[in-house]
């Protein structure tokens, strides 16, 4: 048994390291030594360069002698004497000096030279301290904004990199677009993180200043006045404490009630007070309600997530106003057969926005039409379609919803939002079951979730693939819904374990044997550079969130108009999106219009806007819709195909 001496104390078989012996260092080392130990003093510093200057005149006096022998170099009978004086006068030349003959002229002229130096050197460092410090400043981004015009960006969150793409399509006509940003962040973090992640912003000019954006006097340096919109952003760790403070900040800059301010905030109750104390100027947008809504409506109706962003982006077809005299005294069920190249969604009548009403109200010669266009100059009213209009279309009775088992793997705050969105969906009886990762969520946030009439219960697991396995085989879902660990992970690992959920789902979707039928799988990625990514995976819909603030966001700086359209678009109560089976507006098979699509539409209650194909749905919700068809175009309805509307729940 080996004695108490011999143990080995945590080295394994490698055994315990061998004492390390001194290295005698080399005559090089010791001089390096040396030099480095004074490079940091500046007596030893000119000490050194004196040293230096006598060897390099030693080495020049050298030189020459050595060239005087080779043919061409030199005149005849040139010859080199080693004394003093051929000495100093090479060494006299290295700092600009004649080689004089006397004593007293070497002593006067190497000190004029040091004097020289030293003068020229200290004027010299103090323009580059004062180009240097400038520099820095402007590096910093401390310099003041004189730029007009401007959609100012006050904080920083990671919607500003979609923010910045928007706006670069919407101001793509414009020729001198800027925005500034303006955040706590350094010039040099904001503009490489943008350089990464918001490419190809085109003519957009995008500028930075870093600063407290509820400061008062740091923001004087923003030019508000000047600016055309602000946008407030949630830094997400701040909340809406730093938002408010930031909207006070604005006002006692510059009290202007005309700069529109669109700002970013959680609670309801703080947006409305927001809202209210500045009589209107501050728009208010709940991201996370927004996402919530898109999230709940998305595990119930395939290809939804796709309608809601390519309506809210600015490619493609975007939400206009236009006043249409001719439908003065005529009813909103005829406006909405009344626009060829257009889809009409609500109106604006008296000050009040309204989407979808009920069909038979009276426009006036006032009433602003909302609607789905291409362009502006596209809501061109072309008639009522009279023939259409007058036909009695016989709508399909639509059954009632059965009862629906939903699972719901990961967690975070918003989790509960989703819930409370789902719950005004989901038919009575239908039953909601939640797992998520025990390092990530305290169980004690799924213990008291209750629905109304709506089951839900729950389980926390390790993480591993047979837990999830085991949970989804539990029962037969109708749809799986896979949500970020946005308040535990940092958002590229809560996407990374989003995906790796969503594999391990289509891997237990295609064993043989496993008693699984295919599920609907919707997905929440926080990041929307991982969309392509997330798509591989084969998951039936995304909710890209930060897309989706940051569209609302983009879309009001631009058009504070469409504020209430999107409050009522994205609120609990009154229009909603929905994208319903194509049976219920007409027979598989047969050719038909998308005009007598929409006026089979109004008899519902509902303003067609848009065309599912299933066909070309597969593997990408994105491809399968077409939105704001011509009214003339022709479809042949197939089995899975849908009608995207906007109607009531």
């Amino acid at each position: 048994m080996s004695s108490e001496n011999e143990r080995s104390y945590g080295q394994g078989a490698q055994g315990e390291p061998e004492p390390a012996k001194p290295v005698k260092p080399t005559l090089r080392a010791k001089l390096r030594y040396s030099f480095d130990n004074s490079i940091a003093r500046s007596g030893m510093f000119v000490t050194w360069m004196l040293i230096l200057m006598i060897v390099f005149s030693i080495l020049l006096v050298l030189l020459r002698a050595i060239l005087i022998f080779i043919p061409g170099f030199a005149p005849e009978g040139s010859s080199v004497v080693f004394d003093f004086n051929t000495f100093w006068k090479s060494f006299a030349s290295i700092f600009g000096r004649g080689g004089e003959d006397f004593w007293i002229d070497r002593i006067m002229n190497f000190l004029t030279w040091a004097i020289t130096v030293a003068l020229a050197g200290s004027v010299t460092g103090f323009i580059v301290g004062v180009i240097t410090r400038t520099f820095d400043r402007l590096r910093k981004g401390k310099s003041p904004i004189i730029d007009n015009g401007h959609t100012l960006i006050l904080g920083w969150s990671n919607r500003i990199y979609p923010i910045l793409k928007e706006l670069a399509i919407a101001n793509q006509n414009v020729r001198k677009a800027k925005v500034v940003i303006f955040s706590e962040h350094t010039r040099d973090f904001m503009e490489d993180e943008i350089d990464a992640r918001a490419t190809e912003l085109g003519k957009l000019k995008v500028v930075t200043r870093t600063g407290d954006v509820s400061n008062p006097e740091d923001l004087k340096r923003s030019n508000i006045a000047g600016a055309k919109s602000i946008i407030v952003l949630d830094s997400d760790e701040a909340g809406d404490a730093n938002v408010v403070s930031t909207v006070l900040a604005i006002k006692s800059v510059n009290p202007n009630p005309k700069i529109r301010i669109v700002a970013e905030i959680d609670d309801a109750n703080t947006g409305e007070a927001l809202t209210t104390a500045t009589n209107g100027q501050v728009i208010t947008v709940r991201s996370h309600e927004i996402i919530a809504r898109v999230t709940a409506q998305a595990s119930r109706r395939p290809g939804l997530a796709a309608v809601i962003l390519d309506l809210l982006d600015f490619a493609g077809d975007e939400i206009y106003f236009a006043t249409v005299p001719a439908l003065a005294g005529k009813t909103y069920a005829d406006a909405i057969l009344a626009f060829n190249e257009a889809a009409v969604i609500g109106i604006q009548q008296n000050g009040v926005t309204k989407l979808n009403p009920t069909m038979d109200t009276v426009l006036s010669a006032d009433t602003k039409i909302i609607a789905v266009a291409e362009d502006d100059d596209k809501v061109i009213y072309t008639g009522v379609r009279e023939d259409i209009a007058k036909t009695q279309v016989v709508k399909a009775v639509r059954e009632a919803d059965r009862a629906e088992s939903l699972l719901i793997i990961g967690w975070s705050s918003m989790g509960r939002t989703v819930l409370n969105e789902l719950a005004e969906f989901l038919p009575a009886g239908s039953n909601v079951h939640i797992v998520a990762q025990e390092r990530f969520v305290d169980p004690a946030q799924l213990a008291d979730l209750s629905f109304g009439d709506i089951a839900v219960s729950y389980a926390t697991v390790s993480g591993d693939i047979d837990d999830l396995i085991a949970a989804a085989k539990d029962k037969r879902y109708d749809e799986i819904i896979v949500l970020g660990y946005r308040n535990a992970i940092t958002e590229s690992e809560a996407d990374a374990q989003t995906m790796l959920t969503m594999l391990q789902m289509n891997q237990l979707f295609n064993q043989e044997g496993n008693g699984v039928e295919p599920t609907r799988l919707v997905a929440e990625i926080l990041d929307s550079r991982k969309i392509e990514l997330a798509r591989v995976a084969a998951v039936d819909d995304l909710v890209v969130s930060d897309s989706l603030a940051a569209l609302v966001i983009a879309q009001i700086s631009e058009n504070p108009s469409l504020a209430p359209v999107f409050a009522d678009l994205f609120d609990a109560e009154g229009a909603t999106m929905n994208v319903r089976g194509i049976t219920d507006y007409a027979p598989v098979g047969k050719s038909v219009s998308f005009a007598e699509l929409a006026a089979t539409a109004r008899n519902f209650g509902e303003s067609a806007i848009g065309y599912r194909s299933a066909s070309r749905a597969v593997g990408d919700s994105v491809t399968g819709v077409l939105l704001n068809p011509a009214k003339t175009m022709e479809f042949i309805p197939a089995t899975g195909d849908a009608l995207v509307v906007v109607g009531n729940l």
